[in-house]
């Protein structure tokens, strides 16, 4: 649960401009986790979550420059415990994953700026990868696999 839980923060800051622990809490809520205003802040401390100014000039939490490291691992963990499956079709991917994932997934992976991919999108559980060329797609593909094995 912890590490689903996780996964929605990631996707949550990542979506929405959230500013308080408060309003992470509600949202959390709102997606069906019954979570407490200290599990909420033990969270943020794990993920090692910061406040940046956002481009309204006002503060929000993200992941922070420095911590790319960290959610590196974490995604690598997150993946390995939640995809089903990789499979390339020319220069695209499509990564099934356990139910209410894959935007989690999809989040983290973006945050990494994966080498070869131009763009991403996300559903409940599948994801959609386009890649440059049809050698990328293979080559993120079995870079994928690897990742499941884990």
């Amino acid at each position: 649960m912890k590490t689903r839980r996780h996964a929605k923060i990631l996707e949550l800051i990542s979506e929405r401009d959230i500013d308080t622990q408060d309003e992470l809490l509600r949202c959390l809520r709102e997606s069906g986790f019954d979570v407490t205003q200290a599990t909420v802040s033990r969270d943020i401390k794990e993920l090692r979550l910061v406040k940046t100014l956002s481009a309204e000039g006002k503060y929000k939490y993200s992941i922070g420059q420095d911590n790319s490291r960290n959610v590196s691992s974490k995604f690598f963990s997150l993946f390995a415990d939640s995809v089903l499956s990789v499979d390339s079709a020319c220069n695209m991917l499509v990564i099934k994953c356990m139910t209410g994932m894959a935007q989690a997934i999809c989040a983290a992976m973006d945050s990494i700026h994966w080498k070869g991919a131009v763009g991403t999108l996300a559903g409940d559980d599948t994801i959609f990868v386009v890649c440059r060329d049809d050698l990328s797609a293979k080559d993120m593909e079995a870079e994928l696999k690897k990742l499941m094995t884990r």
